[in-house]
């Protein structure tokens, strides 16, 4: 199997949620050693529960190049991040808050070797921000996999301000070797995906508010007139309503009133309704 020139071996992922047991599994799937931690042995365990049914997906589908057993056998849980001192490569995908990421990432700096990649999986939070916390801002950088991450091809890499040429050239090469294809972004707010996406979304959800359309024509209308393959209500569904509000918000306040969250969108998030994992967003699901 191929190799990054430094040569990483074993893995560590920070958070056990949807981004970070998929990132684990993806990891674990092309031949890494993998140690997945979160704050809670439940939340470890739920981490866990989602992995053997995606890998029980993917072997029905003859998806996988092991029997799943041996991938989840791959992987350690823990909840001490002392456990991830050995990793070669550091994969932060806790909450979506600064203050969060740099205190995950102060602890990181004090725990790992000096040598260590620390990426952060965020979506919207400046990558220098996060690195001030440590004192290795050369050897962080964004790895921004998409949901979800065993089935979306792209990775964003994203270049903090004094992310070094060898730490991003790393950070390209392990998610290539993860099958994933990879390109590249400033550390300006929203990177490349969100900065476009958000806005998009937020404007599906005003014409529905206004009445342009029913929903289903709404996502029809992108999905056949513009060849996306799902329609902004669809897809917001599908990311959390609530991560779409706090990604619209953090880019409000860089950017301005052209990425204002949509009012539905909060009066959505207000009820609970936050989309497919909630069980009803702007539709129902089992």
């Amino acid at each position: 199997m191929h190799r990054t020139p430094e040569t990483v071996d074993r893995v560590g992922v920070v958070g056990a949620g949807t981004m970070g047991n998929g990132i684990a599994q993806v990891a674990a799937t092309n031949g890494y050693e993998v140690v997945m931690r979160d704050i809670k042995r439940e939340f470890v365990d739920s981490g866990f529960d989602s992995i053997d049914e995606s890998l029980g997906r993917l072997d029905d589908r003859d998806a996988l190049p092991d029997d799943p057993h041996v991938i989840r056998d791959r992987i350690e849980g823990t909840t001490d991040l002392d456990d991830l001192a050995d990793c070669d490569l550091v994969v932060e995908a806790a909450l979506e808050d600064l203050d969060v990421k740099r205190e995950i990432f102060a602890e990181l700096d004090d725990t790992v070797a000096a040598e260590t990649l620390l990426a952060t999986n965020t979506s919207t939070i400046s990558i220098t921000s996060i690195a001030s916390a440590t004192d290795r801002p050369a050897r962080v950088v964004g790895l921004h996999f998409m949901n979800p991450v065993p089935i979306m091809e792209g990775v964003e890499v994203v270049v903090g301000e004094k992310t070094s040429d060898e730490a991003v050239d790393l950070a390209h090469e392990f998610a290539e070797d993860l099958g994933k294809t990879t390109w590249e972004s400033d550390d300006k707010p929203g990177f490349v995906t969100n900065r476009i996406l958000m806005p998009w979304i937020n404007e599906g959800i005003r014409a529905y508010d206004e009445g342009v359309a029913t929903k289903e024509d709404i996502d029809a209308g992108m999905e056949l007139g513009t060849n996306v393959p799902m329609g902004p209500l669809t897809l917001a569904d599908h990311i959390g309503l609530d991560i779409c509000l706090h990604a619209s918000e953090t880019l409000h306040d860089e950017l301005g009133d052209r990425y204002q969250p949509a009012y539905l969108l909060k009066r959505k998030v207000e009820a609970g309704e936050l989309g497919k994992k909630a069980g009803r967003g702007f539709y129902e699901y089992e």
